[in-house]
């Protein structure tokens, strides 16, 4: 169908049906001879089957993510807010509030460690060996702050947005490219403004010293995971830093696992897409992201820390205790996804509030996520609250706080559902092009055991996924997992084991 082609009634209608087919409408809402018509067609009560016609019809992008439609990220950056941004670009040289009470780190041995196709990079790592023979480890973050001003444009519009969304096909950012990707970006080479916190660990893995400022950091390197792995695998004696510091932050580790942490780490697959083809995505674990993600989880304590022994409101993260299953109950278990399973359907939800609590999960008595301000709202909120106590100037009160909370995590958590809706879709996409295939799967736990739905484990995929699974199977059992249904237009997956 030539959309221009059709009398301006027909494009009224077809509009119509776009709308029905979104779910922005109802059938009783639709002009009576266009709802008869439907209804003749068995088409009105079924929306996959109208989607159907609509693509036929070149009047559907079948990829289409209804979600994504309305919302702040659907529609990019105004003229204005672009303008801002380049604005700030241009400024960037000049000087800035608070730009002469920087600590120049620069000669500091600076790294960052991310995937190869990362282009807004918010941390990195340095290593200090002092005089006395004590290791002062360094996590450094960006800091968009000193460009984006409180309540100013590109603030509110940071805050509407919450985060960063991030898709198979891509990243919609929290702030425009020019300006995430550019200078609030640790570049290697480049001198940027950062937030820097320095911890010293006792034998233990206890902090014991931590302090936060505002600074100038230039990496000397920007290393891939793999590129990290080998140094900390091999140890260079001109480049040993990231290998001590993998020590210390194991030694770190394993206080947190003293205290209750859980580790659970297994290979994690996502679909990606790629020129409109969908593909399979493994992130393994390795030593070098242990490594990242010990040194953030640092940082959010000692940023909580801080919190706490002011008494400042912070967005803190918590998670309430778990009964978990017995030791005898796990060693029962197969190690793994398996046992991971039982664990994971113990615990709550994770949650943020104006006031420090335990992270049961994170064996944290107060956490504070503080290492991305260029991808979450809530980071760069917290470097301010920080900023103020320092200049001795007057932070958010907690009900300030509360209101501001409230507002971007309202849209954090609608991008989640976003994110998730899209992986749900891609994921449809890739099975419709692999449902003659069979792979094997691993039972790990019943879902709904009256409808017979579990939840398996597909190593091939790295991914937990719900299927129908025979009756009495126990966990750990070897399964054979096929494609019983797919249609990505009706947004249906249903997926079948059997006996392996």
């Amino acid at each position: 169908v030539e959309l221009d082609a059709l009398p301006p009634e027909q494009r009224q209608r077809i509009a119509e049906l776009q709308q029905l087919a979104a779910g922005r409408i109802e059938l009783d809402q639709l002009e009576a001879g266009l709802r008869q018509s439907l209804t003749a067609l068995h088409l009105g009560k079924d929306r996959g089957d109208l989607r159907h016609l609509l693509v036929q019809l070149g009047q559907w992008d079948q990829h289409r993510l209804i979600s994504l439609e309305g919302t702040t990220w659907s529609t990019g950056f105004t003229p204005d807010l672009q303008a801002e941004a380049e604005r700030l670009l241009a400024a960037v040289e000049q000087p800035q509030p608070g730009d002469d009470a920087r600590v120049d780190l620069c000669a500091l041995h600076t790294v960052t460690i991310d995937d190869d196709d990362t282009r807004d990079i918010d941390d990195a790592l340095s290593l200090e060996r002092l005089a006395d023979g004590r290791r002062r480890l360094w996590i450094h973050v960006a800091d968009p702050g000193r460009l984006i001003a409180p309540d100013s444009p590109l603030d509110l519009e940071a805050r509407r947005r919450g985060s960063s969304l991030y898709l198979a096909g891509g990243i919609l950012p929290m702030f425009p490219e020019v300006l995430s990707n550019g200078p609030f970006s640790l570049r290697q080479r480049l001198r940027s403004a950062a937030w820097s916190l320095w911890v010293e660990l006792a034998d233990d893995g206890s902090v014991a010293a931590s302090g936060i400022q505002r600074t100038w950091v230039k990496p000397a390197y920007r290393l891939s995971y793999g590129d990290a792995d080998e140094l900390i695998d091999l140890a260079p004696p001109e480049d040993p830093d990231l290998a001590e510091l993998d020590q210390l932050l194991q030694r770190r580790r394993q206080w947190r696992v003293a205290r209750g942490a859980l580790l659970m780490d297994l290979p994690e697959g996502r679909i990606r897409c790629r020129d409109g083809e969908p593909g399979l995505e493994i992130t393994e674990p390795s030593p070098s992201r242990a490594l990242v993600a010990e040194a953030m989880i640092l940082a959010g304590a000692v940023v909580a820390a801080f919190g706490v022994e002011r008494n400042l409101a912070l967005p803190f993260r918590s998670q309430l205790p778990a009964e978990l299953p017995t030791a005898a109950e796990l060693h029962a278990l197969p190690d793994g996804a398996v046992r991971f399973a039982a664990i994971k359907r113990c615990l709550s939800r994770g949650v943020m509030g104006t006031s420090p609590a335990a992270h049961f999960s994170l064996g944290l008595n107060a956490y504070v996520q503080a290492t991305s301000p260029i991808r979450r709202y809530g980071d760069l909120v917290v470097q301010r609250q920080i900023g103020a106590v320092l200049a001795d100037e007057p932070p958010l009160s907690q009900d300030q706080l509360q209101e501001q909370l409230q507002t971007f995590e309202t849209a954090v958590r609608e991008g989640i559902g976003i994110s998730r809706e899209d992986q749900r879709h891609w994921q449809q996409v890739w099975f419709e092009a692999h449902r003659s295939g069979q792979c094997r799967a691993q039972f790990l736990r019943w879902l709904r055991p009256q409808d017979l739905l579990g939840l398996v484990r597909v190593d091939d995929l790295a991914m937990d996924l719900a299927a129908e699974c025979p009756s009495g199977v126990d966990p750990g059992a070897e399964l054979l997992l096929r494609v019983h249904q797919v249609d990505c237009l009706r947004d249906q997956l249903r997926l079948q084991c059997s006996a392996g």
